[in-house]
């Protein structure tokens, strides 16, 4: 027992502390042989190793346990410890393994999970076992005999086998963990890096954007590019859902949309974009998106697709013109979309948002809401565009008041300027 102890402390590899293990669990029952079944993710039983008398190797194949001994034992989630199947019960003397591989002897004892508690009161016996990580299981074709000590240093060496498995889950589970966190890091890396950085101004636009994703990858996204026609194209979108299937989505849009800088039509580019995630998208996802052309006149070409209005800031007012418009792209196949018209004048502010603004809540699931968003921006009218983003932040903070928002975040201002 000292020395199946020791082996906890020591750096072997996992399968062999956990054969050394069942080498000592045979030696301590004289058995033939010996096998160690592990529970999989499912719940499944499946052989890990097998051993027999004089800590030799068994192949898995040539290794069947009796399965009515271990249904019985899982069943009644309790040892089994037969020293003469002559003298057991009916149903497992006859057992059709037993019969066939003249059994004599067997051992079967469920490893179970020591089960968490916060109570300081003892749990009693049949509480006290928690996940089930494996099965030892032992059988011999001899009559054995187990004094108390015998049946004492079983019950500790399988103990000590239950906490070998069940910290190798926990370091199997660890190591799933960061290897997720790496690849979302990674994905986070690359969705960042496709969003515009160091948004620069253009002769007619002043722009400024900033995405933060609830999760460590989002749904939504922005840009703003440049067309060869003197125009500016801008578009902020949002992606239902959240996450990486979400960020894959989102990422598949930004490309589609990038028809429109080699000189597409809008209309066009949206009816195609439909088209594609409508076949495509399987699992039912769909995206809202506000697209705008502006040229050097201030005449603004736009394509709202189930996005929220953006509001313009004009003269010291606060309008909501661009509440019209289509259903979202991916949502119902064959939908035509349009683009519609509008004249800005220069001065005029474009403050575009998706819905993890108005729908931040607070700790009482109130709304932050189109009216308080409107509050936040009046009276900052000529205010610098990073003035007023900082604005918007500072009042989803404090009414959010630390609460924890369930969608990412994203805003992006811009303000048409006077030509040069």
């Amino acid at each position: 027992l000292l020395q199946a102890t020791m082996l906890l402390h020591s750096q072997l590899p996992l399968d062999a502390v956990l054969a050394t293990m069942v080498d000592h669990a045979i030696a301590v029952t004289e058995a033939d042989r010996g096998l160690l079944l592990e529970s999989d993710s499912a719940g499944q039983l499946r052989s890990r190793l097998a051993r027999a008398r004089g800590a030799s190797p068994i192949a898995l194949d040539d290794f069947s346990p009796s399965q009515t001994v271990l249904r019985f034992a899982l069943d009644r989630r309790t040892s089994v410890i037969t020293e003469d199947l002559h003298e057991a019960d009916n149903s497992l003397r006859a057992a059709e393994s037993v019969v066939a591989l003249q059994l004599r002897a067997i051992v079967v004892i469920p490893l179970y999970a020591a089960a968490q508690s916060a109570s300081s009161e003892p749990a009693p016996a049949s509480a006290s076992r928690g996940q089930l990580l494996g099965v030892l299981y032992l059988d011999s074709r001899r009559r054995a005999a187990f004094s108390t000590l015998d049946r004492q240093i079983l019950d500790a060496i399988a103990a000590e086998a239950a906490s070998i498995l069940h910290n190798a889950h926990l370091v199997e589970r660890e190591r799933e963990r960061q290897r997720l966190e790496q690849e979302l890091s990674i994905a986070r890396e690359i969705q960042q890096a496709l969003l515009p950085s160091g948004l620069r101004d253009f002769p007619h636009l002043a722009v400024r954007g900033a995405n933060s994703p609830c999760l460590e990858v989002g749904g939504d996204y922005f840009d703003v590019f440049a067309l060869g026609d003197g125009r500016t194209a801008f578009l902020i979108a949002d992606v239902s859902g959240k996450g990486l299937g979400a960020a894959l989505l989102t990422t598949m849009l930004q490309g589609a949309l990038s028809g429109i800088n080699m000189g597409a039509d809008p209309a066009s580019v949206f009816n195609h974009i439909n088209r594609f995630l409508c076949d495509h998208s399987g699992v039912g996802r769909y995206a809202t998106v506000f697209f705008g052309l502006l040229d050097r006149a201030g005449h603004l070409q736009f394509i709202n697709a189930g996005h929220p209005s953006p509001l313009l800031l004009r003269a010291g007012e606060i309008l909501e013109p661009f509440s019209d418009g289509c259903l979202p792209v991916g949502l119902i196949p064959g939908t035509q979309y349009n683009a519609s018209n509008t004249q800005l004048k220069p001065g005029d502010v474009l403050v575009m948002f998706s819905d993890g603004v108005t729908e931040a809540s607070n700790a009482e699931e109130d709304m932050f809401g189109i009216t308080r968003l409107r509050e936040a921006l009046h009276g900052h009218h000529g205010s610098s565009l990073e003035h007023l983003h900082q604005t918007i932040l500072a009042s989803l903070n404090s009414f959010a008041a630390g609460a924890k928002q369930n969608d990412d975040i994203t805003i992006l201002i811009a303000r048409y300027l006077a030509p040069t």
